[in-house]
C-alpha cells in the first residue's frame, strides 16, 4: 500500500484506474488535457483501503459477509446486508493522520480557488463502472463536513444495488475499494449531459446535450424532462426540444433542494447557441483523443461568460445499442436491392 493516497488532478491520467477510480482518472486526463474541470483532488482506492485496516472496519465487513453469505441471494437480505455494512463503515472515525492530510489538502485547495469558504462536491470514483449505484454529496462546505462525506461516500461501495451487482458479476461481496473525487462546485446557472452518440440507435454522426437549469442532477437522475439538442456532427444543423421545466435543484445550506423554475425560464432553452455550440466542440474533440463515443457531464457557470463559462466534471466511455452485424449486411444488401 502506498503511503500517498491523495493526488492533485494534474498529477493523474487516464491509465491510472486501479489507484484512484475512473472518474478521477478521467479528470487527470482532461486536466492534462487543457479541459476547464474545477479544481480538486483524489482520495485514492489506498486510502479506502488504509481507512478499513487502520479502524476495524474492514476485518468487521469481512466477518458479517462470512457469516450471512449464503443469505445472501434474497433482494431482503441484500437491503440488510447493506444497512449493516454501511452502519459499520460509517460509525469509524476517520484516523488521525488521515483527518490531517485531509484538512491540509481541502484547506490548500480553498487557497488554489481563492475563497475564503470553499463547497465541494464530494463524488465516488469506482474502479469498475457502476452508474448511480453509489454515492455523491454536493455543496459540502467545511473541513469536517468534507472529512464525513468521504467516510459516507466509503459506506456507499455497499448500496443495495452495488452488493447485488457484485453478487450478480461474481465479485467478492466484502471487498469494495473505491476512489473518491473532491472538487469544487461550481456556481451552476444550467447544467447536463452530452452524449456523442445516439445512444439509442449507436449513430455516431450525431451529438446529443440535455440540460436544465440549476445543477444536472435533475438530469442525470431523469427527474424532469430536460431541454434536448441533436446535433450533425458534419453540418451543425440541430433538431431542438425544448421542454417546459418546472423543477430544477440548486445550493441549500450545507446541500441542496429541489425547487421552482422562475416561470419566465420553464420554456426557455437552458443554453444559448454559443453555449451549444462549445459543449459540441470540446465534447467532439475529446471523442477524437479517446477513440471512442463519449458519455459527458457539464456545467454552465452563472458568475461568467461563453466560453469561460464551460466547466467539465465527468467523461466517460458511452454506453450506446449497436446495430447487430447481421442486420447491418443485411440492410446493406436490401439498399443495393433498391438502385
Amino acid at each position: 500500500m502506498s503511503e500517498k493516497w491523495l493526488y492533485w488532478f494534474e498529477e493523474l491520467n487516464a491509465g491510472q484506474n486501479d489507484l484512484v477510480g475512473k472518474k478521477c482518472a478521467n479528470l487527470g486526463e482532461m486536466t492534462r488535457l487543457g479541459m476547464r474541470i474545477p479544481p480538486g483532488f483524489a482520495v485514492s482506492v489506498d486510502g479506502y483501503e488504509r481507512f478499513m485496516a487502520e479502524t476495524g472496519a474492514g476485518e468487521e465487513i469481512r466477518g458479517y459477509v462470512l457469516e450471512h453469505m449464503a443469505d445472501l441471494k434474497s433482494i431482503k437480505n441484500q437491503v440488510k446486508a447493506s444497512e449493516t455494512i454501511r452502519g459499520i463503515v460509517e460509525s469509524k472515525e476517520m484516523p488521525a493522520g488521515m483527518r490531517e492530510e485531509l484538512y491540509h489538502y481541502y484547506e490548500e485547495l480553498r487557497k488554489r480557488a481563492g475563497m475564503e469558504e470553499i463547497a465541494v462536491a464530494v463524488r465516488s470514483s469506482g474502479a469498475v463502472s457502476m452508474p448511480g449505484q453509489m454515492e455523491t454529496y454536493l455543496n459540502v462546505r467545511g473541513r469536517e463536513a468534507v472529512v464525513r462525506k468521504v467516510i459516507e461516500v466509503w459506506g456507499s461501495a455497499f448500496t443495495t444495488r452495488a452488493i447485488s451487482f457484485r453478487l450478480e458479476k461474481g465479485m467478492p461481496v466484502e471487498k469494495a475499494p473505491i476512489g473518491v473525487a473532491v472538487l469544487k462546485m461550481v456556481e451552476a446557472k444550467a447544467a447536463g449531459v452530452v452524449l456523442t452518440v445516439l445512444p439509442t440507435t449507436g449513430d455516431t454522426s450525431k451529438v446529443v446535450v440535455e440540460g436544465n437549469w440549476g445543477l444536472g442532477e435533475s438530469v442525470v437522475s431523469g427527474e424532469i424532462n430536460p431541454d434536448q439538442f441533436i446535433v450533425d456532427k458534419e453540418s451543425g444543423c440541430v433538431e431542438c426540444t425544448v421542454n417546459q421545466k418546472t423543477k430544477m435543484i440548486v445550493y441549500h445550506d450545507s446541500g441542496t433542494k429541489t425547487c421552482e423554475v422562475p416561470e419566465e425560464n420553464q420554456c426557455k432553452a437552458c443554453v444559448d447557441t454559443e453555449e451549444l455550440n462549445e459543449i459540441v466542440r470540446i465534447a467532439k474533440e475529446v471523442e477524437s483523443y479517446f477513440q471512442a463515443p463519449q458519455d459527458m457531464e457539464w456545467v454552465l457557470d452563472f458568475t461568467a461568460c461563453c466560453p469561460e463559462n464551460l466547466y467539465w466534471v465527468q467523461a466517460r466511455t458511452a454506453k450506446y445499442s449497436k446495430v447487430e452485424e447481421k442486420e447491418a449486411e443485411y440492410l446493406a444488401e436490401l439498399m443495393t436491392r433498391l438502385f
